[in-house]
């Protein structure tokens, strides 16, 4: 019987992480800052290093960081019972528990059927070339992207077992140098094509509301429909180049595939005709659009939609209790969230983010006095989606820089709603940067089908033309909605 893989301590970083820790918490604060505020930082950057050398699970170091902040009385609490109703108060926040529930609602995708019924119907459409392929599965993720908020769900669990079979059709195999007929195109593009849809909707991304959160702090409000508007054109326009960028930089062999509608057409009358519990959850994400876009004038909160849904869905039987209990990303994110959107609250109200921002701000604008602010944005987004080489986890990036990097901006002058925007949809669109800087990423190019060398230098060129799309296409439009 094969080893299951430990999910041990990775002791070595985590006692480097502790005694550095421990050193900086003995030195004086900074000029400018309070002694809570610094503990605060101390053992947020503490938690976020433990996230990225993974130390333990994401869920466990959010354990370990809410039990030494309280012990701590990091935040300054006077009592232990005000501690650590500090160290917990995000687990009430409304924005954890609509990524939450909204997870549990994209089981329903897999369980019923739907997610694969809906590709494989993509491909009926669309598949008779191989740029038509990448679109219809383009396309089937956008249509799954705003109630599945896993988008290493959507992308490594729905749609790359559809590319994979799809290229193994067409005799393109990852062992092999045939890999090039179709292959490494369909993953290559799949994996890009999920950053935008990722980015196209709040709940297309679990770290989409972690930034929601952190830019409410900056006091710039995203509702479900606000967000999906100031995405919904430079994503399009992504959307529709991106596979035509992948395509060039990839040039695949075979150019044709007459043969995939039928393949399509195959597999779906294997399925069958749409069972109840498919059209059940198409009308489930039905009422949710409808209350997530109308929200505001039916008086219906987000969250509040989320869990009509997946009440619709528990009374009607697509999911049981034992599904809901069993989604255990939705767990996870419960915790890790909390842990990090509460430090990064305490961070904000003890007034070291101000004061991070302010002392990075001055030092850039005493360089960049009179320079427009067009150019100050596209250098500090610039600067916030390449140190993402150095991340592991979209995620603890955003945690971590998000909220700094906006402070900076909004210090030097950059109006709020572009700023915090930008940095936003940036947080979706780095994630093909590598292998590594993504959950997916590993089940992707684990798969065999892209090269080191391919996958670096196709995110690279895609990084910068979605940047540009954002700069000039997103910019223009903001201004027509009046977002500055």
């Amino acid at each position: 019987m094969a080893k299951k893989k430990s999910q041990g301590v990775k002791w070595l970083p985590f006692i480097l992480i502790l005694v550095i820790a421990a050193g900086l918490w003995q030195l004086t604060p900074p000029s400018g800052l309070s002694a809570p505020a610094w503990h605060s930082a101390i053992i947020f950057v503490a938690t976020i290093a433990s996230i990225v050398a993974k130390v333990l699970p994401i869920g466990a170091v959010g354990i370990i960081g809410i039990t030494v902040f309280a012990l701590a009385y990091a935040a300054g609490d006077k009592t232990a019972s005000g501690a650590i109703t500090t160290a917990l108060s995000e687990l009430n926040s409304s924005l954890i528990w609509l990524i939450v529930v909204a997870f549990m609602i994209a089981r329903g995708f897999i369980k019923t059927g739907l997610g694969r019924r809906i590709a494989l119907q993509m491909i009926r459409l669309l598949g008779k070339r191989t740029l038509g392929l990448a679109y219809g599965l383009a396309f089937a993720d956008l249509i799954l992207s705003p109630a599945m908020p896993s988008n290493t769900a959507r992308c490594g669990g729905v749609i790359y077992p559809i590319a994979d079979s799809l290229a193994r059709s067409f005799d393109s195999h990852p062992e092999d140098e045939s890999r090039s007929k179709i292959g490494t195109f369909l993953i290559t593009c799949i994996g890009n094509i999920n950053d935008v849809t990722a980015a196209l909707f709040m709940t297309g991304y679990t770290g989409n509301l972690l930034a929601v959160k952190l830019a409410a702090n900056a006091g710039v409000t995203l509702s479900w429909g606000s967000w999906f508007m100031a995405a919904l054109l430079p994503c399009l326009v992504s959307l529709l180049i991106v596979p035509l960028l992948v395509y060039w930089l990839t040039r695949p062999e075979i150019k044709h595939t007459p043969d995939a509608p039928d393949l399509a057409r195959k597999e779906l009358a294997q399925m069958g005709s749409m069972a109840r519990g498919e059209w059940l959850m198409l009308a489930t994400v039905g009422v949710l659009l409808v209350l997530w876009i109308f929200g505001d004038t039916l008086g219906v909160d987000a969250t509040t939609a989320s869990f009509v849904g997946l009440s619709i869905l528990l009374l009607s039987g697509v999911l049981t209790w034992e599904d809901v209990k069993s989604e255990k990303g939705a767990w996870d994110t419960l915790i890790w969230f909390a842990a990090l959107l509460m430090m990064a609250n305490q961070l904000k109200k003890l007034g070291f983010t101000s004061w991070f921002g302010n002392l990075i701000g001055d030092s850039i604008g005493s360089t960049m006095h009179g320079t427009s602010w067009v150019i100050i944005l596209l250098l500090l987004n610039a600067a916030y989606f390449y140190t993402h080489y150095f991340f592991a986890s979209g995620n603890a990036q955003i945690a971590a820089l998000y909220a700094v990097f906006l402070g900076v901006g909004l210090h030097l002058n950059i109006p709020a709603a572009p700023m915090a925007l930008m940095l936003a949809f940036t947080s979706s669109l780095y994630c093909s940067l590598t292998q590594y800087t993504h959950a997916r990423g590993p089940i992707l190019f684990g798969a065999g089908y892209v090269s080191t060398g391919v996958w670096w230098r196709t995110g690279f060129i895609i990084s910068l033309f979605n940047q540009a799309v954002f700069l000039t296409v997103g910019l223009a439009w903001w201004k027509v909605l009046g977002l500055y």
